[in-house]
């Protein structure tokens, strides 16, 4: 399984190619970060955006992209900002029907770190270590969006499974309980 995993950002929106399944180690692709400046106008930034996301659509052919989950923080701004290039990953993913997965900051450094509050430098060195490379990603952008594939090739075995459950209960028809006239 070949994962993008992205950390959207409007200023450094971290994106990173994992390789492997569950079980077996892993195999860094490609990382990196992709940039705008930070007084260009919003949709210039978006835009540039969706490009550097599209040149690793292109050059790596994930077979899916893990995107973090925007969570409430009390900078509005940020938030706004951060789910907006949250929203271009999934369209640039979207429109080439690859599947998108949405994971949780707690969760992905659960995954990866064993502690939903693991914190960025512990991350980095789980990253590190998981990926066998010779020092952290950087900036932690970086780092984070290769947890992100981690966490997402770690936990689609699983999903996958209940994701199948919930589809054989809804296509069986309902039936009244025994005993009872329906």
């Amino acid at each position: 399984m070949r994962v993008l995993g992205v950390d959207p950002g409007l200023t450094r929106c971290g994106v990173g190619v994992v390789e492997g399944v569950a079980g077996r180690p892993l195999t860094m692709r490609g990382v990196g970060v992709v940039r705008t400046p930070a007084d260009a106008e919003l949709g210039h930034r978006l835009v540039a955006i969706e490009q550097g996301i599209e040149k690793w659509l292109d050059e790596y052919r994930p077979e899916f992209v893990a995107v973090e989950r925007v969570f409430s923080q009390h900078n509005v701004r940020t938030v706004m900002g951060t789910a907006q290039a949250s929203a271009v990953a999934m369209l640039c993913a979207s429109r080439r029907g690859i599947p998108v997965a949405l994971h949780t900051p707690s969760e992905v450094k659960a995954a990866v770190t064993g502690s939903g509050r693991a914190d960025k430098a512990q991350v980095g060195a789980m990253v590190t270590r998981l990926l066998r490379l010779d020092a952290p990603p950087r900036p932690a952008d970086a780092a984070d969006a290769l947890a992100l594939a981690i966490c997402h090739i770690w936990r689609a075995p699983a999903h996958n499974r209940l994701q199948q459950a919930v589809a054989l209960h809804a296509s069986k028809p309902a039936t009244a309980p025994k005993g009872r006239i329906a």
